[in-house]
């Protein structure tokens, strides 16, 4: 046993040590400081509009407006290549949520009985079609409870 207690002193330090190389090698401009606010999320009262949400955002990160718009564009066109006809056809937004789209293929007319008259009818045929389906994480579920 009293080897055991001495192995787990000379671990921890060697751990240490470890940590504090990681910290001195990081480049000064990746240890900025976050804002005040970023650890505590207060509840959001309001709805945003893409002004408000870029507002928001500039306060949040400390970034600038222009830094803020082009994320947000980048982020739009990503999803949009992604869920174009040559993209992947999904996108996932990693801890937030996946986006795909589902190809829905054409449906011939066909005769049947109207669930609400009871009465045979014709139903219309319908073109192929794409539905996108937008699915939410574990949590983004939680927040909303």
């Amino acid at each position: 046993m009293a080897t055991a207690k001495k192995a787990a002193p000379k671990a921890a330090a060697k751990k240490s040590a470890v940590k504090s190389k990681a910290v001195k090698a990081a480049p000064k401009a990746a240890v900025k400081a976050a804002p005040k606010g970023a650890g505590v999320l207060k509840p959001i009262k309001e709805t945003f509009n893409k002004t408000s949400l870029v507002n928001h955002l500039v306060q949040a990160s400390g970034t600038d407006a222009k830094t803020v718009k082009s994320v947000l564009g980048s982020l739009e066109a990503t999803i949009h290549a992604s869920l174009s006809k040559k993209g992947a056809g999904a996108f996932t937004w990693p801890g937030v949520l996946k986006i795909t789209a589902l190809q829905v293929p054409a449906k011939k007319a066909r005769k049947g009985i109207d669930p609400f008259t009871k009465v045979e009818r014709m139903f219309a045929a319908k073109p192929a079609s794409v539905k996108v389906k937008a699915r939410f994480f574990k949590k983004v579920k939680d927040a909303a409870l």
